[in-house]
């Protein structure tokens, strides 16, 4: 589902970038897709932070039916993350930033800003309780064996297995929803 972008959405991702010190060559290289960012957003309830977390309708309906499921075969599913905005997104950057990191490592974890999944509403991290939110360990919990055996019946796909053309590293936590059925 192509999404038509502005040109003042473009031009301000381009001043983002700058700022960030991100090469827009590197963004075009890795062929990362722009987001636009949802505009129609309703809450799913609080994130490991407390915070509470937003995702457009369609997402939402599926995450919940995805994390009852879950729940009805004694999974729990915790909501890490859900929409980012493009600022919010340049602040993760910006915080790793300011404590040292190179934007080159900073770029193999984080998508720059306006090419992150979360800016659609549709993506979410999830996390379980006995498991540090955002780590590769969540690979070995049977949470992760349950979403890839049932997340796609409800809409919900890996989007950085191993290896990904994108060029991020490994992120067992990160789905997003693409409408069931669908890949």
């Amino acid at each position: 589902m192509a999404v038509r972008l502005s040109a003042a959405y473009r031009l301000r991702l381009r001043e983002v970038w700058r700022e960030l010190g991100i090469d827009e060559a590197v963004v075009g290289a890795r062929r990362l897709p722009l987001h636009a960012e949802a505009q129609r957003l309703r809450p799913v309830g609080l994130g490991s932070d407390g915070r509470d977390r937003l995702l457009v309708d369609g997402a939402a309906q599926a995450w919940a039916a995805l994390r009852a499921a879950a729940q009805a075969e004694g999974l729990a599913l915790q909501l890490v993350s859900a929409f980012r905005s493009v600022d919010f997104q340049a602040a993760l950057i910006r915080n790793k930033l300011a404590k040292g990191r190179t934007i080159d490592e900073i770029l193999t974890v984080n998508a720059p800003p306006g090419c992150s999944e979360h800016h659609t509403g549709r993506a979410v991290d999830v996390g379980v309780p006995d498991c540090p939110p955002l780590e590769e360990d969540f690979e070995r919990t049977p949470t992760f064996a349950w979403l890839q055996a049932h997340a796609a019946h409800y809409g919900f796909y890996l989007s950085y297995p191993r290896d990904n053309a994108e060029g991020y590293l490994y992120e067992p936590w990160h789905w997003c929803w693409r409408r069931a059925g669908r890949a």
